[in-house]
């Protein structure tokens, strides 16, 4: 397998993402458009690497990275009305 690969320009570079694979959710730190076959042919495939909360980095397909949008925070002083 020869190491070759290049880094490919991605919209979502440096911010929170979701990898719908996995349900994991980090920031995503490079697309990487790498040769993945072990054998004399050939087969590139770009890969998202992402960084866990963790900081433990790992690899999906591309396709599988959505952004990852904040879920809406309750007031701190808000009741829960049914208690009342």
């Amino acid at each position: 397998m020869s190491e070759q690969y290049e880094y490919v320009p991605h919209r979502l570079l440096r911010r929170r993402v979701r990898d719908i694979a996995s349900g994991v959710e980090g920031v995503l730190m490079a697309v990487i458009n790498e040769n993945v076959s072990d054998t004399i042919t050939e087969r590139w495939m770009e890969l998202a690497y992402i960084r866990a909360a963790s900081g433990r980095e790992f690899t999906t397909a591309v396709a599988n990275v959505h952004p990852a949008y904040e879920q809406p925070q309750v007031a701190a002083g808000r009741r829960d009305e049914r208690s009342t």
